[in-house]
């Protein structure tokens, strides 16, 4: 039995990665997490009165409250998920990504290093500190049919990307200068139940149902690797207890799709689900909208998962499609959490346009 320190665990993927510890192992939780627009405390209402299940309100720059959980809950391990995640809102503010995804694990970091300090030599060879990150920090793989390895150049596109990098590099830093025990992963475009309704997935099932547009950025053929959440909790909990320190695990879906066909198979679900659709609406296709691409779009990020398939014997249980069928079915079953969360501070505005 582990102790568990998560942080972000009240975000999409943070979420998924505590419902999973708490339904399928004995470890015990603590979710630390500062409840930004993104973060839902209903996601957890699966584990919320399971007695190995705990939270803590708070942000991972605040070192003096980190320092006491740490003291307090005496972790085995921590899990880093606490970050500001969409392109798009770092292109309209990118100052909250550097706070929370370089100075907070900065923060996170420096905590973890001054506890695991203290810790008797049996305790300190097991405890690991694994920083959960992004193939966008690898740039774009317009025009070739690469894929991206644990050894591919950085060469983030964004403000967000920019600010993963460098949260990666200090982690690895950190391995490297002061011994502290860490692991870093890389992963595809996740998606599936409780995904925040700016993300594109959810987006477009929900602005369906309101017969409002589907917005598709330029063309439409940006590609991407979808990773179905659930099957990357999976391997997030395969890496911290059995990856190798010092070691990176790009993890994807190996599910590689053009944005507009994403939309495309969604409306087509859609059809068959709903007989009942909104006023002056046949085909949900017909709410496909073209609108002006994001500023500085990769077009392509394709994930080479083999490293931990081979090493960790993980791989991927839903194809893309059951998974995407499996997330429209969630979405249409669970229409009291994400009103709710609409009804909260994310108005389906279009972000990152900002000149």
């Amino acid at each position: 039995m582990m102790n568990i320190l998560i942080t972000g665990g009240a975000g999409f993927i943070g979420s998924a990665v505590v419902r999973h510890i708490i339904s399928e192992t004995n470890d015990n939780v603590l979710v630390v997490d500062s409840l930004t627009y993104a973060g839902n405390l209903e996601s957890l209402k699966l584990v919320e009165n399971d007695p190995r299940y705990r939270f803590s309100l708070t942000n991972i720059c605040d070192r003096s409250s980190l320092d006491d959980i740490f003291a307090e809950f005496k972790p085995d391990a921590v899990m880093h998920l606490a970050a500001e995640s969409h392109v798009d809102r770092s292109i309209d503010g990118p100052s909250a990504f550097i706070d929370t995804n370089i100075i907070g694990t900065y923060t996170l970091l420096e905590a973890s290093r001054h506890y695991w300090a203290g810790l008797d030599d049996e305790k300190k060879s097991l405890f690991r500190f694994h920083h959960i990150s992004t193939d966008e920090v690898y740039g774009d793989l317009h025009g070739t049919d690469e894929l991206f390895t644990e050894t591919t150049a950085y060469a983030p596109s964004s403000p967000y990307s920019a600010s993963k990098a460098a949260s990666d590099h200090l982690v690895r830093a950190w391995n490297r200068t002061y011994g502290l025990p860490t692991l870093v992963t890389n992963c595809s475009n996740n998606y599936g139940p409780f995904h925040f309704p700016e993300k594109l997935i959810p987006l477009v099932i929900l602005n369906a149902l309101a017969g409002k547009p589907l917005p598709v950025y330029g063309d439409g053929a940006q590609i991407r690797d979808w990773l179905y959440v659930e099957d990357h909790a999976r391997a997030l909990y395969r890496v911290v207890t059995q990856g190798v320190i010092g070691e990176t695990y790009n993890i994807g879906g190996h599910n590689e799709r053009k944005n507009i066909d994403v939309v495309t198979t969604i409306c087509e679900i859609l059809d068959q689900l709903l007989p009942n659709k909104p006023a002056g609406i046949t085909h949900f296709k017909q709410l496909i909208t073209f609108v002006k691409d994001r500023p500085g779009h990769d077009m392509r990020y394709a994930i080479d998962a083999s490293k931990i398939e081979r090493e960790l014997g993980w791989k991927p249980v839903e194809t893309f499609e059951s998974g995407i069928l499996k997330t429209v079915k969630w979405y249409l079953e669970n229409e009291t959490w994400w009103k709710r969360v609409q009804d909260g501070s994310y108005a389906g505005e279009r972000l990152g346009l900002k000149d």
